[in-house]
């Protein structure tokens, strides 16, 4: 059976987007990226909420622009190798279904990845998530949107800390039931 993995790059309070929706201040250096990278590889399918596709969509012609990185490239390459499933109100998935989430888990050869806080917050609700990948910067930016969810008590096992030149730190759980 494939997890279902949530990753988010979060300020150190908590935040994936400050109070006015930026989040210039999470962009990886190439080290982080590249560890990225190797954490997204064997992913087989993106869930996404509507905000969150539209953010990661110009990943599917990043490659194409002149005087990309490899680092762009292979992540690039990454995100379009993968399905993805978008939920949203107003187009293609109009809501977040638990149960067909639990069967495209049972069912997948490879791992599924939940993007996007509110989408992620959903599946969170729903038992649904394995582990989490928090990558923590060192800000602080007094509120905006939550990593995670404020209305929900679960267990965590820590899996890995992985500590990065630029102080950022990766903290790997997965969930204990």
């Amino acid at each position: 059976m494939a997890k279902l993995i949530y990753s988010a790059i979060t300020s150190l309070d908590g935040f994936v987007a400050d109070q006015d929706g930026n989040f210039d201040w999470a962009e990886p250096d190439e080290e982080v990226h590249t560890f990225v990278n190797d954490l997204e590889r064997p992913i087989g399918t993106y869930l996404y909420g509507r905000r969150m596709y539209e953010v990661m969509v110009e990943w599917e012609t990043a490659h194409t622009l002149a005087d990309q990185s490899p680092l762009i490239q292979d992540f690039s390459k990454i995100w379009r190798a993968a399905d993805k499933i978008v939920f949203s109100r107003t187009r293609i998935e109009r809501v977040f279904d638990p149960e067909a989430v639990r069967q495209m888990k049972a069912s997948a050869t490879r791992n599924i990845s939940v993007g996007g806080p509110d989408l992620a917050a959903q599946a969170i609700k729903a038992g649904l998530v394995d582990e989490c990948h928090l990558f923590i910067m060192p800000i602080v930016v007094g509120g905006g949107k939550k990593s995670l969810p404020g209305s929900v008590h679960m267990y965590f096992e820590l899996l890995d800390v992985r500590r990065f030149g630029n102080g950022v730190v990766h903290l790997h759980y997965r969930t204990r039931t």
